[in-house]
């Protein structure tokens, strides 16, 4: 082709590709890069093509050879950059970045990328000041704005994020991400109904959105007296909101004995409490009868992530990577068993990947308190206390499987302190502790609902001298507590009696302030779990309040599975009456509290093996079922 049909060729395919007509874009230049292979814009639009539509490492490999032929090119440096980046990358993205602002250090995008490298790295400081020089050379760029709000957000800066996400919006009126950003600060605020109404903003603009529509979801799990039918409801649409699809042919062999590939995906296979309650599980799983492969999703891995490595035959991180691309390495490892931790309170939109059907069997279990509302999502793993039988089966799109006594197997923290001795008794020998009882909640701060308010104001009234210890992200800041006194001064709830405490860095420092609690008050309708555990754990007794779903019969499940039944509150005055109880007999206290911690190890709590015969039994049961329905479907044939 002589070279001017060549240009007009590639010329005609740009057109399409500004446009948007990607498909016309594609095949023009697959044609332009089969007459020129080392044609440096035929490479160079192609890897940008590729990267807009998911085929990532295409992308990469585009890019590559186009930065090759064009080193001095600094925009086809910021995208290859990009590309490997996604592509999970991150340490090789860093040169093309950084080779693309020595030739061009004014590029508001260049440094934002670069930002985006580090981010994924954890190297969140520099990241942000990559951000700050990204707006400062560009204050219009609303996408740099937002941007370094969400990288704020991780560095626990919500205010100042919330700012930025406000300064996007400023900018550009029309850059729907802004309500989006402002969404999840204001949800990591714990300012749950204004939250929701930043995601119904962002919604009515982009109300394709499941990302969006899944942290909504989770944020109205915390609504006080939200109605369980339409908590339902909503869950159901957004299943029938998901692209879902047919249910492949699956190669994998339907025999009910052998061993199975089971897979499962998170973000939180690291320090994160939803590794204290899986660890113990897959330790004790029968390598001869699992073969284990773990799809992490977040760009932090430590110690914690290390131990699960030693257990998996294949471990991936998904960080980053684009849906089309996680899922095509999903369907190659071909598990026979796909669980999903996450739900809708993840920090990767990965759900809807299991409407695509990536398993013959897939389960969700442990990380998100209610139904996912995908009919692809088989069984939801649970136990008969938080989910009873037949009452909460109505409110599930999943088959509920109560594979065990409680869904939970508590596995404390290697490095714990001693159970620490109170006297609550003054003039008395023995440790000098203040007057009086002190009431405590380490419950996440959004869980403290206006229900939760006025039981505890009733409790403190009714204990003379007694004091509340509150302990959460955000307490640190003076403005963040006087919206809590004031809330707290509006539900009768006498401020002086309040002190908060910052969260620790350390788990063993948050652990030892249990030495300062009398009594855990649990919250409501979001009960504690991890909170439960750890309260327990070191000796403190906790009183909750059961209610008619899942997030509120939690730490009642805990409690029947450890023998302690009479903690549990079906009504507001119960919950009162017992706290009374346990307030009124210091003596009684400090058995509990020298017992307790014996009583978790000897519970179904603390046995790790047997509840991790049971996990696997359930897993093992499903597959059956599979397998039952393959071999009908064959009789039918």
């Amino acid at each position: 082709m002589p070279p001017a049909q060549f240009q007009r060729l590639l010329q005609e395919g740009l057109v399409h590709h500004r446009a948007g007509r990607l498909s016309q874009t594609e095949a023009l230049y697959r044609r332009a890069r089969a007459l020129a292979p080392n044609h440096f814009d035929t490479l160079h639009l192609s890897g940008i093509l590729s990267l807009q539509t998911g085929r990532t490492a295409e992308a990469v490999d585009l890019l590559i050879r186009a930065h090759r032929l064009a080193p001095k090119n600094a925009a086809c440096a910021q995208r290859l950059g990009l590309a490997l980046t996604i592509a999970g990358r991150a340490v090789e993205a860093e040169a093309p970045l950084r080779a693309s602002l020595a030739l061009d250090e004014k590029s508001a995008e260049a440094w934002d990328t670069l930002a985006h490298c580090l981010k994924v790295q954890d190297r969140l400081t520099a990241a942000l000041e990559c951000h700050q020089r990204a707006v400062a050379l560009q204050p219009a760029f609303a996408k740099g704005h937002y941007n370094c709000g969400l990288t704020l957000s991780l560095l626990g800066r919500h205010a100042e994020a919330l700012a930025c996400h406000d300064r996007a919006l400023a900018v550009d009126a029309t850059y729907a991400k802004g309500h989006y950003g402002r969404a999840q600060v204001l949800q990591q605020m714990h300012n749950i109904p204004e939250a929701i109404a930043a995601y119904d903003r962002f919604l009515a603009l982009e109300p394709a959105n499941l990302e969006a529509r899944g942290y909504r979801l989770y944020a109205l799990n915390h609504l006080d007296g939200l109605d369980r039918d339409r908590l339902f409801a909503e869950h159901v649409a957004y299943g029938r909101a998901v692209d879902r699809q047919s249910v492949p042919a699956f190669a994998n062999l339907p025999t009910p004995e052998r061993r199975l590939r089971l897979a499962i995906l998170s973000p939180d296979l690291r320090s994160h409490s939803c590794a204290w309650f899986l660890e113990p599980l897959l330790r004790h799983l029968d390598p001869a009868q699992f073969e284990l492969y773990l799809y992490h999703d977040h760009f932090r891995e430590d110690e914690v992530s290390a131990r699960f490595k030693a257990l998996a035959t294949v471990w991936r991180n998904f960080v980053g990577r684009p849906a089309d691309d996680v899922e095509r390495a999903i369907r190659a490892d071909a598990p026979d068993i796909l669980v999903d931790l996450v739900g809708h309170t993840g920090m990767t939109p990965r759900l809807p990947l299991f409407a695509k059907h990536l398993a013959p069997v897939q389960v969700n279990y442990l990380g998100y308190p209610n139904t996912t509302g995908l009919t692809a999502m088989h069984y939801r793993f649970t136990d008969a206390v938080v989910d009873p039988v037949g009452e909460a089966d109505a409110f599930a799109t999943e088959k509920l499987v109560r594979f065990a006594p409680t869904a939970w197997t508590y596995q404390p923290p290697a490095v714990t302190p001693a159970v620490s001795v109170r006297n609550t008794n003054p003039g008395t020998d023995g440790a000098a502790s203040p007057p009086g009882i002190t009431f405590g909640c380490f419950n996440n701060v959004a869980k403290i609902s206006d229900t939760t308010l006025g039981l505890w104001a009733r409790v403190l009234a009714a204990v003379p001298e007694s004091k509340l210890l509150l302990k959460g992200r955000g307490f640190a800041d003076e403005g963040f507590r006087r919206k809590y006194f004031d809330r707290f001064a509006a539900a009768g709830l006498p401020p002086e009696r309040v002190e908060f405490l910052e969260r620790t860095a350390r788990t063993e420092d948050h652990l030892a302030l249990y030495g300062r609690v009398d009594i855990s008050l649990d919250t409501f309708p979001y009960h504690g779990t991890t909170t439960t555990c750890e309260s327990l754990w070191m000796g403190v007794p906790v009183v909750t309040l059961m209610g008619d779903r899942h997030i509120a019969r939690v730490s009642g499940s805990l409690l029947t599975a450890i023998g302690r039944s009479e903690w549990i509150a079906h009504t507001a005055d119960d919950y009162v009456r017992i706290a009374m109880k346990l307030a009124a007999d210091p003596t009684k206290l400090a058995q509990i509290r020298a017992g307790l911690r014996d009583q978790v190890k000897h519970s179904p709590l603390g046995d790790h093996a047997g509840q991790s015969a049971r996990f696997a039994s359930a897993l093992r049961d499903c597959w059956t079922a599979w397998c039952a329905t393959r071999t009908s479907a064959r009789a039918v044939a």
